[in-house]
């Protein structure tokens, strides 16, 4: 082989890497197009049904092993992170629960289109130096990829016991996209685990959901219950969700690692002031076009109107003030079976808090009615501990 300063192929890889972070990539690495380290686990983990409802995990599992069957003649596998740290240390949980918390990955833009654009900007201009058109595939979290198993092959990091790619200069705060590209690349060596004895992330996760071997079961965790599920939430986990409306990042951000990550300098990456800090009641009368407006490019469209009022119900009743009572009524009236069946749960939760007084008498009254004329099973589920 010749020596590295005479090899073509290198000398590609590096512009190429070079590039990439023209574009506003913070990290890049080559992956040798093979199952990647820790594949040889999905398959058990999906035997246990730790993937919940997310079926489409179970549908060509054995492609998500191997990118030679995404992409036949595929030489490497560019993976590539970005930042998304928020510019302020706002990484503690909020005491208030009367107010909203949300992931940090959904008071932004949506990381898909932003991440989406740059690659195929990387693209363009791979083809531009090569001469030709490739057929290579780009992916942001849309296609059988495993790609943190993928970045960590690549060099970028490990798979921490939080489940998230950790590095030591981005810690948990990365997003991923990835080029399979028909070029026989070098790939980049591995990088070593680093979280030694550490168990914060498994300590801190309010159900439970981590092994604390680097596996998690979603039918626990609360980022999936809040976002995936389209069933009402476990009965059992409810009153772990806190004021979590959408997500969760009690794993994350207990993370040591995260001390050292700079905050993003990618501008729609920056929180949204219309998402931060603003009280639950807040969000109760939204509509539909009210929603879609609000969330407009944001990743809570993907949540839904539906799932994301169920949710708010269940952070509604776990706040428990009298003043959540209104908004709960409200959400009692709703037609989706999934919001007035959380909202039933929450107004007993307050009712049984106190004696029955003013706003709690009401809310009395208004389980009765519901109760009398309610006909659908989800909702009548709620009215029996």
């Amino acid at each position: 082989m010749m020596g590295n300063g005479n090899n073509p192929w290198l000398k590609l890889k590096e512009a190429l890497r070079a590039r990439a972070y023209g574009l506003g990539f913070d990290t890049v690495g080559f992956a040798a197009p093979m199952p990647p380290p820790g594949s040889e686990h999905f398959r058990p983990w999906l035997d246990q049904g730790c993937h919940a409802s997310m079926f489409w995990l179970e549908k060509n599992w054995e492609r998500r092993l191997d990118p030679g069957q995404l992409l036949p003649g595929v030489g490497v596998v560019m993976t590539l992170g970005v930042n998304y740290r928020p510019p302020k240390n706002d990484e503690k949980e909020r005491a208030d629960l009367g107010q909203m918390q949300l992931s940090a990955c959904f008071c932004i833009d949506d990381y898909h289109h932003v991440l989406k654009q740059r690659l195929k900007k990387l693209a363009q201009w791979l083809e531009g130096e090569m001469g030709q058109p490739l057929e290579g595939r780009l992916f942001v979290d849309t296609a059988p990829v495993l790609e943190k198993p993928l970045a960590v092959a690549s060099g970028l990091g490990w798979q921490g016991k939080n489940t998230l790619l950790v590095s030591k200069k981005w810690g948990c705060w990365l997003f991923l996209g990835e080029y399979f590209l028909p070029l026989n690349l070098p790939p980049d060596a591995p990088s070593g685990h680093h979280c030694g004895t550490c168990q914060r992330c498994c300590d801190v996760c309010p159900t439970g959901a981590l092994d604390g071997h680097g596996a998690m079961d979603a039918r626990r965790c609360i980022a999936y219950l809040t976002i995936e599920s389209k069933d009402p939430i476990p009965k059992k986990l409810r009153k772990s969700m806190g004021n979590r409306v959408v997500g969760c990042d009690a794993c994350l951000n207990i993370c040591p690692w995260n001390r050292f990550t700079p905050p993003t300098k990618e501008v729609n990456f920056f929180p949204r002031q219309s998402l931060v800090s603003r009280p639950l009641m807040d969000f109760v009368s939204l509509n539909e076009w009210a929603f879609r407006n609000l969330f407009r490019g944001t990743s809570i469209q993907r949540v839904g109107r539906t799932r994301f009022l169920r949710n708010l119900a269940v952070a509604l009743g776990n706040w428990g003030e009298d003043a959540a009572i209104a908004g709960l009524l409200q959400l009692l009236g709703e037609p989706e079976a999934l919001i007035r069946g959380a909202a039933v749960w929450s107004l007993r939760q307050i009712v049984h808090k106190q004696e029955l007084r003013g706003t709690r008498a009401q809310a009395v009254l208004a389980l009765e009615k519901t109760l009398i004329k309610e006909q659908d099973p989800i909702v009548l589920e709620e009215f029996w501990p």
